[in-house]
């Protein structure tokens, strides 16, 4: 246990120039006083290890000191080599960095590791797509990718309805989600993070100058922020459905689950039949007739009366078609 957060220290100070030893007791998850120990131990066992007192001090490594990585164990090693994504890496332009760097890696492990990365590769594949839709890679996407990387502003056109809006972004991150390509960027002039849809640009104009990164912007929450945020944004309207003990079951699957989760948990006492009435908020009354058909018999729409009016008509062309 001691030896491992003992290499992950090193490899800490190898990647910052000095940390505190408060930001390695967080990182560590261990004591102020376990840092110092650690420490301490390292500076005995070779490791030149040196420590910065005052209020703006902290923990170093001096003379360019590096750890090779012959320290991985398979599982590491394996997991290593899942970091990259192959279809995603070819769009944003970067399969041969990316291969140069799995290369380097390679020829740095051990040979009993040596391939790892073959049966990394045997293991797992990511299939970013939906189903029954062809991906496309936006034209613009390497432009902008290339912008991200290099932390360079932005001039970007995009269609917003029938019109076309210019904007002065600065590119923050990228987001793969269902095989759809999405910028989080910060609005020049708004200093406001927004997200915006790569294959919606129609032109995009990377500047010479750099902006400087809020490094208190975590990804991960925004993007689970803005996917809830829109998630609810797009659900205005509600429709009053009674559903059978297996309607229940399966209405997560058919709608939006965590408004589904929500309006089940907000259901009355089952009638004698053993059914519940909720209210479900719904994109769209069309919307609703897709999902909820997909329900059949184990769910009975109530209102609004024109949605019951479509599954009404649906019944009857359905008793016609197989007959009474």
């Amino acid at each position: 246990m001691r030896a491992a957060r003992l290499i992950k220290m090193v490899l800490l100070l190898q990647s910052r120039p000095t940390m505190t030893a408060a930001e390695l007791a967080s990182e560590l998850e261990v004591s102020e006083r376990t840092v110092t120990r650690d420490a301490q131990a390292l500076s005995e066992a070779g490791v030149p290890v040196y420590a910065d007192r005052g209020r703006a001090g902290g923990y170093r490594l001096i003379g360019g000191y590096r750890t090779r990585l012959t320290g991985l164990a398979r599982s590491e090693a394996e997991a290593l080599f899942l970091s990259g994504v192959p279809g995603a890496l070819r769009e944003m332009g970067l399969e041969d960095a990316a291969s140069a760097a799995r290369l380097k890696v390679s020829a740095a492990l051990l040979p009993s590791l040596s391939d790892a990365s073959r049966t990394a590769a045997q293991r797992f594949h990511l299939d970013a797509p939906a189903w029954f839709k062809e991906p496309e890679t936006p034209e613009l996407l390497p432009t902008v990718a290339d912008a991200v990387w290099d932390d360079r502003r932005i001039t970007a056109r995009y269609r917003r309805g029938d019109a076309e809006v210019e904007r002065e972004l600065e590119p923050y991150a990228l987001v793969l989600k269902a095989g759809v390509w999405y910028l989080c960027a910060r609005v020049a002039e708004q200093g406001a993070f927004r997200v915006y849809r790569i294959d919606r640009f129609t032109a995009v104009a990377v500047g010479d100058d750099r902006f400087v990164r809020d490094e208190e912007f975590d990804l991960p929450a925004f993007w689970e922020e803005r996917a809830a945020q829109f998630a609810r944004s797009i659900l205005r309207a509600e429709v009053v459905v009674r559903l059978t003990e297996e309607g229940v079951r399966r209405l997560t699957y058919a709608v939006d689950p965590q408004s589904a989760r929500d309006a089940l948990a907000a259901k009355g006492d089952p009638d004698e039949r053993g059914r519940v009435t909720v209210t479900l908020p719904v994109e769209s009354e069309e919307v609703a007739h897709t999902q909820l058909t997909a329900l059949g018999p184990e769910v009975e729409v109530l209102a609004p009366a024109t949605l019951r009016k479509r599954f009404t008509d649906d019944a009857a062309r359905l008793t016609k078609l197989y007959g009474p």
